[in-house]
């Protein structure tokens, strides 16, 4: 299963520290349980995007998932990929970029010829440079946005009706960042997606320093400041996560003040199970990654 996690550190930047594959147990006896993919995004002191991302698919060049990778800026965004669609390239690894913004995706979405369609009706189609149902999400999420003159709540809750209603979804769990903003969504219940609101010095008093299995992120300026994690487990390091419901779709501020609302049904109107996904694409939705050989 893909991991999923944002950071957003209030409006002046800080220095966080990533480790993109954080497992206990080591690439090489992982297996083809390793990840097709990593990457990293945050937005500079500038406002600027930033993207660090590799395909991982030999598995023989372990460093760019082990080495650290230590950015400066606002909010932080971070993936780690297991393919359900999409040959293993950097423009199928997350995070995406569009429109100055940053956005990662766990889950699969079905019948992306029709949502091809779609993005070709609203003129969007050239905004997607791979293969992946995710970016083509991120897409239509990007052209309602602009269809709602930049308002990305409204181009979330857009998109994604959209995409509920006329395609197959099995999850559609993701993360979106602009220089001071983040959005968070757990749709339906299939996969986890929690939230953190973090107080300055945290549970232990000091940076933040949580590790999943999967994934390490550290920032000892958050000793001092608040801040907002989002992630698909409740990590290690940090009590108070709190998991969404199905449907809900959080956005936290500049002001690092956090709102959310109920913004899908709680099942897709085409809801799918473990069943209806091609083998690929089941073994990438297995809790830890897709199962050894």
């Amino acid at each position: 299963m893909c991991r999923l996690f944002g950071l957003h550190a209030g409006r002046s930047p800080v220095t966080a520290t990533f480790w993109l594959v954080g497992a206990p147990d080591s690439l090489a006896a992982q297996s083809r349980r390793n990840p097709d993919g990593a990457g990293i995004g945050v937005f500079d002191k500038d406002g600027a995007p930033v993207v660090d991302k590799q395909p991982l698919a030999a598995w023989n060049d372990p460093a760019f998932a082990e080495e650290a990778h230590e950015l400066h800026g606002t909010t932080f965004v971070a993936h780690v990929r297991h393919a359900s669609t999409g040959s293993n390239t950097v423009a199928n690894t997350h995070p995406f970029l569009q429109d100055g913004r940053l956005f990662a995706h766990n889950g699969v979405v079905q019948g992306t010829d029709q949502l091809d369609a779609h993005l070709r009706e609203l003129g969007a189609g050239a905004l997607v440079h791979g293969d992946t149902d995710s970016e083509r999400v991120f897409a239509l999420v990007s052209a309602e946005t602009a269809r709602h003159e930049g308002d990305v709540g409204a181009g979330l809750r857009a998109a994604l009706s959209w995409v509920s209603e006329h395609l197959g979804v099995y999850s559609l769990n993701l993360v979106l960042t602009t220089p001071h903003e983040l959005w968070a969504l757990r749709y339906p219940s299939t996969h986890s997606l929690f939230v953190l609101e973090r107080d300055a010095g945290g549970t232990g008093g000091g940076g933040l320093d949580v590790t999943g299995s999967r994934l390490r992120a550290r920032a000892e300026h958050l000793e001092r400041r608040r801040s907002v994690v989002v992630a698909s487990e409740a990590m290690d390091g940090e009590q108070g996560w709190r998991l969404l419901e199905s449907g809900e779709l959080v956005h936290v501020g500049a002001d690092l003040s956090v709102t959310s609302e109920l913004a899908f049904p709680e099942e897709p109107g085409h809801l799918l199970t473990i069943s209806d996904l091609d083998p690929v694409a089941a073994a990438s939705q297995h809790p830890d990654g897709p199962p050894a050989a």
